[in-house]
């Protein structure tokens, strides 16, 4: 019996479609990061897309600072577009607070997790944010040290004061929320000035002022901040080369009255 030629079928496996729904918990994989946002591989087909503002509960300046190509990332489900095939994915865990939540005269909850000279930061929530309590906003009076009124993982109850978005920096104040520490003491800024005491002290406080400039100007500058500064590099550039020209021409002048005047001389001899 002659052989004969038999076709064998492979059967594929049968594909399993996941069935999404808005506020679903995923595992994917970062395929492209771009100025915008990150598409993740969610094992549908589909990439999903986490914009920029989806990448933390606070402000991320730059995609790549939050997530990287080939990460694995745990997302959820934020708007489903089955028309267009798109899916709206985001890296903030539902229920989450964020920066955007917050509003001036809010009275929320945090702990304090950091004691520097000019005040304390406070843990208020939201991802890795610390908003920052001035020393100035402990108490109506005069507070000597943070530490007379606030410690080290403590758990207050402040109102904010102050938000910028932009910053990721959000102030905080104790002032009206509790009674008046007994080291807070109620003084004019002549009687402070007499009580600070000799020059170590001087120090100490010009110090606490120097840290705490450092620390506003690590803050991000604003667009309007940064414009200006563009602007102002161009004023001042213009400016040099404006007052080159001059300089040039002054010199070509010189350069021409002296030879003039020694032609007429020569004339003369």
């Amino acid at each position: 019996m002659a052989e004969q030629d038999v076709e064998i079928k492979v059967i594929p496996r049968k594909r399993v479609v996941k069935k999404l729904a808005k506020g679903m918990e995923l595992r994917g994989t970062v395929r492209q990061v771009t100025n915008f946002g990150a598409f993740v591989d969610i094992g549908v087909g589909t990439d999903g897309l986490v914009h920029i503002s989806e990448l933390a509960p606070f402000r991320v300046s730059k995609v790549e600072d939050a997530i990287k190509e080939g990460e694995q990332v745990t997302v959820w489900i934020k708007e489903l577009d089955k028309e267009a095939n798109r899916i709206s994915l985001t890296m903030i865990r539902p229920g989450s607070k964020t920066i955007r939540d917050l509003h001036v005269n809010d009275v929320i909850t945090g702990t304090v997790t950091r004691i520097v000279p000019y005040g304390a930061f406070v843990s208020i929530g939201i991802g890795s944010l610390e908003a920052l309590l001035h020393i100035r906003e402990m108490s109506e009076g005069f507070v000597k040290k943070p530490e007379d009124v606030v410690t080290l993982g403590e758990t207050l109850e402040v109102k904010v004061l102050k938000i910028e978005p932009w910053r990721n920096r959000v102030d905080l104040t104790l002032k009206g929320l509790r009674p008046e520490p007994e080291s807070a003491v109620a003084v004019s800024e002549p009687e402070r000035k007499s009580e600070r005491g000799p020059r170590s002290s001087r120090k100490k406080e010009k110090a606490a002022s120097n840290a705490e400039e450092t620390w506003k100007e690590e803050s991000l500058p604003t667009p309007f901040e940064f414009a200006m500064e563009k602007a102002q590099r161009t004023l001042r550039l213009k400016e040099r080369k404006r007052r080159k020209k001059r300089w040039d021409d002054y010199m070509d002048d010189d350069e021409d009255d002296i030879v003039s005047r020694t032609l007429r001389q020569h004339k003369k001899k």
